[in-house]
């Protein structure tokens, strides 16, 4: 039996130490610089004001014009060409023109280049060189899911100092991305690499899930060998413990021991960020949910101007069905925004937000036993966030089920059984060290992630080292 683990801990330890050292030096970058994306901020930053002389046409007659038959959020935008409804449904997108309701799908890579330049002279970005360089479904930066129901991309390069690239939706015209140039490559020294994440694979989901779950699963496989053999091949000398190795060997030994507890939870954990339904659950609506939360309201009922003015100075309208009502949202700010329902549901919430009356009514119908929601502290052991600054999240405890919902726009942030929040501690927490203690001091957190990544890294060095000296021996 012996035997047989050495053999093995050999062989897939030099077939994977390369791949442990990557992984923990680009999990340090990767601390400090996320994979690109274009936050609320940016977003809402370019949203020009709308004019609302051009609307000439119902909420309801753009969900028609849509098509989008389960439609359940629309948002009126004023974009570089014009006013447009986009209208959102559980699978897709579309936009049409909010003065006629005709399709404003962007085919044109005039029309994306003038949004481009909009958007950027919104937020204070130099767009004066701006030129379309790539209209596709999929490049390093755009292969996440989530850009799916947008695809195919328009890619335009402002050529600013910066070096930044924006993206536009063709199905509704939105920017939906930004990169930089500093981004860009601290990301190919980071996440691309970390996540194994080239283009060719990443954008055939199914075949790259398999591929770095089975690398995953067999880098857990060799660490628990090695920490195995680590454990088993300590030597008492008298009160003390010593290694029986000399050379790269004794400083391997020595190191994993110190780093066992660290890299078997990390490799671990990291295995479980592919985890994808396998062991734990997913924390996605069920159909049987998803049919209530994503039900299609009567959109004839949207509360127009009739029934409360829309300040000149809203940046964006958003109409969202929650609970069998329609919600009309004016944002004016990133945190400030004001809620009209057309049903007559009384909102007991913060002024602008959804309150606990509404969220229970809902949680009611998804589940049994749900008690009152509550706001989410800060610092929630399993925090979830509104994508509005100050807006509430609620919980609702439906026996052992519980629903996170966003206070600003109703949406259902997470789901979360026993196997979930089993699932935050085993992989977030153990693979990114957010414990709550830890995110209180984040100078604290930021020195461990480096410090035990250093060491994870040097670690995989000296494995590096023998594992090249056996290969030249055995060549």
């Amino acid at each position: 039996m012996m035997g047989a683990i050495v053999l093995l801990h050999r062989w897939l330890g030099i077939a994977f130490c390369l791949l442990f050292a990557m992984w923990f030096a680009t999990g340090i970058v990767m601390h400090f610089v996320p994979f690109p994306s274009l936050t609320e901020a940016e977003r809402f930053a370019g949203l020009s004001p709308v004019s609302l002389a051009e609307a000439k046409i119902t909420v309801a007659d753009a969900v028609r014009a849509s098509g989008i038959a389960d439609a359940t959020r629309v948002r009126l935008v004023q974009r570089g060409d014009g006013l447009v409804y986009t209208v959102s449904g559980p699978s897709r997108v579309g936009a049409v023109r909010a003065f006629d309701g005709q399709d404003t799908s962007v085919t044109s890579a005039d029309v994306a280049l003038a949004i481009a330049r909009e958007h950027s002279r919104q937020r204070g970005l130099d767009a004066a060189r701006a030129a379309i360089i790539a209209r596709s479904d999929y490049d390093q930066w755009s292969v996440p899911n989530g850009f799916d129901r947008h695809r195919p991309l328009f890619r335009v390069a402002l050529g600013d100092a910066a070096g930044t690239e924006v993206y536009v939706s063709s199905r509704t015209g939105e920017v939906v991305l930004d990169t930089t140039r500093s981004e860009r490559g601290w990301n190919l020294a980071g996440s691309v690499l970390h996540w194994i994440y080239p283009t060719v694979l990443r954008s055939n989901w199914a075949l790259w899930d398999r591929v770095v779950w089975t690398l995953s699963l067999l880098a857990s496989i060799a660490a628990l060998l090695g920490a195995t053999l680590g454990i088993l091949r300590i030597k008492m000398r008298g009160r003390g413990v010593a290694t029986p190795y000399r050379g790269w060997h004794a400083l391997h030994h020595v190191i994993g021991l110190v780093a066992t507890v660290f890299v078997l939870t990390w490799i671990f954990s990291g295995w479980l960020s592919m985890d994808h339904g396998r062991l734990f659950s997913r924390g996605q609506l069920t159909a049987a949910e998803a049919g209530v939360v994503n039900a299609a309201p009567d959109w004839a009922t949207a509360p127009w101007r009739d029934r409360q003015s829309i300040s000149p100075s809203a940046r964006e309208i958003e109409w969202f069905a929650f609970d069998g009502n329609v919600y009309r949202r004016d944002r004016v700010a990133l945190g400030s925004q004001t809620l009209i329902t057309a049903g007559d549901a009384s909102r007991d919430g913060p002024a602008g937000f959804l309150g606990t009356r509404d969220v229970q009514n809902l949680t009611a119908r998804l589940a049994t036993d749900c008690g009152r929601p509550s706001a989410l502290a800060d610092h929630d052991d399993y925090p979830a966030r509104s994508t509005v600054l100050g807006a509430p999240v609620y919980r609702s405890r439906c026996g052992d089920l519980w629903f996170d919902l966003d206070g600003a726009d109703g949406s259902v942030l997470q789901r979360l059984d026993a196997s979930r929040r089993a699932y935050r501690w085993f992989y977030s927490a153990l693979h990114t060290l957010d414990f709550p203690i830890l995110m209180d001091h984040p100078t604290l957190r930021d020195s461990l992630v480096v410090g035990l990544c250093t060491l994870g890294l040097v670690f995989s060095v000296t494995g590096i080292v023998i594992g090249w000296r056996r290969l030249r021996l055995s060549l």
